[in-house]
């Protein structure tokens, strides 16, 4: 067996890595404003920091700014044992559900996956489960290889960073950050090509905090490779080609917002970068996160999209909340500190829901700024896999292949399978000068 993460981890390093540089000039990388030097908690109410615990919230929650005090109104017992019931159900026939009533699992999924089930729901959701059993002892044989040192340091150094608040991971060298470790190690063992990226860090850990670790290794990997295919490769560039396609769709849905920040000189991968990167775990309350997190795995990256518009169209779009921004400044401290006050979480899903963003409007747009960048900068450095907009399309795709391997036929849906894009071939590099720049803003 691998050895664990060392009991007495080092302080963070004194580069700043991709993520960091971008995260960091949004201001929301939480994780690095509320650590000491050591790496302690700043202000924590954890047992481990020699401070008085403070009563757990409902999510697991010891402080910090995802804390939550609300006293919100239960559901009954009977309401929340026949939802369960329902979600068990589907659970017994869901190949059938996917194919035949999906419109009902996305209706079930964006009123909110009951908390007992979300684990095993996010599992389906994502085919995860699928891919464990495809796979046996595939982890166990991943975390018995030693790793590349270099990725095994930094991601050493960036375990006390996640979610140091939550009774999970407050713990220095607690089963949570061993975990963790064990997850983002084998990860780099089985995409070396990839290796590790920092903003991997917190989607392993809330993924930790519904399932046991191999699942939550599989439920990573379709993550990186399914939904957000590019992300976590080096240079950034997915995550840029994205941020184009993130501020062209704001012009359609939010002219106003998208007027002050082009005014500004703002750009989308200053504010979006951890948004996006990190499925917004860093940003919103979490009882925002998690039903996020629900639609985010029945219907896929265009609910990161919507998202990220809501909240500037919030925070942007009106003329009111724009009298109190007079310049880049003032514009970035609203981005990069968005106040639990302003986000209701009825109020963010409906919004969520009704935008009209959807997977051929971004897959339109994606094509465009490819041709745009192939233009004025030539041809793309990474070339991901197809991205794959959700449970429906993960479903259509695992069919469509087991048709191929088998010689038979394939319909989609009772109709004919539309052709195999390669709907992320599009990706652009971040050059060294916007790295350098990045950095050069921060100091």
């Amino acid at each position: 067996m691998s050895a664990g993460p060392p009991p007495n981890l080092r302080s963070a390093p004194d580069t700043l890595s991709y993520l960091e540089s971008a995260s960091l000039m949004s201001g929301t990388l939480e994780s690095l404003s509320g650590l000491g030097e050591d790496g302690s908690s700043v202000g924590s109410d954890s047992e481990i920091n020699g401070l008085t615990v403070r009563r757990i919230d409902k999510y697991g929650f010891l402080g910090g700014s995802q804390y939550s005090d609300a006293t919100e109104k239960d559901i009954r017992v009977e309401v929340a044992r026949q939802r369960e019931m329902k979600w068990l159900e589907m659970f017994n026939n869901w190949d059938k559900w996917i194919k035949h009533r999906f419109q009902k699992v996305k209706l079930r999924c964006r009123k909110g996956i009951p908390s007992s089930l979300r684990g095993k729901a996010w599992q389906l959701l994502s085919n995860s489960q699928e891919l464990l059993q495809a796979n046996p002892g595939k982890f166990e044989e991943l975390e018995r290889e030693p790793g590349e040192a270099k990725w095994l340091d930094i991601i050493e150094k960036d375990l006390h960073r996640q979610f140091p608040f939550h009774e999970m991971f407050a713990a220095r060298g607690g089963h949570g950050q061993q975990d963790l470790y064990r997850i983002l190690k084998a990860y780099t063992i089985y995409r070396p090509d990839e290796g590790y990226c920092q903003a991997q860090a917190p989607v392993a850990a809330v993924l930790l905090m519904h399932m046991p670790a191999e699942q939550a290794f599989w439920c990573l990997v379709q993550i990186c490779e399914k939904f957000l295919p590019g992300y976590y490769s080096a240079g950034l560039e997915a995550i840029q080609l994205d941020g184009e396609i993130f501020f062209s769709l704001l012009r359609r849905t939010c002219p106003m917002a998208y007027r002050h920040l082009k005014k500004f000189k703002i750009d989308p991968i200053l504010y979006m970068t951890e948004w996006f990167m990190c499925i917004f775990s860093r940003t919103l309350p979490w009882s925002c996160v998690l039903r996020v997190w629900d639609m985010f795995f029945c219907e896929g990256v265009k609910i990161v999209f919507r998202v990220g518009l809501v909240l500037l169209k919030q925070m942007l779009g009106s003329v009111d909340k724009l009298r109190e921004l007079q310049g880049m400044y003032e514009t970035m401290e609203r981005l990069r500190s968005i106040s639990p006050d302003m986000i209701r979480e009825d109020v963010l899903v409906q919004e969520i829901v009704t935008l009209q963003v959807t997977e051929a409007l971004i897959e339109r747009e994606s094509s465009v700024q490819v041709r745009k960048w192939r233009e004025s900068r030539g041809e793309l450095t990474h070339q991901p896999g197809r991205r794959l907009h959700g449970t429906r399309a993960i479903f259509e795709n695992k069919r469509r292949a087991a048709a191929i391997s088998s010689g038979g036929s394939y319909s989609f849906l009772g109709g004919s399978a539309p052709p195999a894009e390669d709907l992320n071939e599009a990706t652009v590099a971040l050059n060294s000068d916007q790295l350098y720049l990045c950095t050069k803003w921060l100091i």
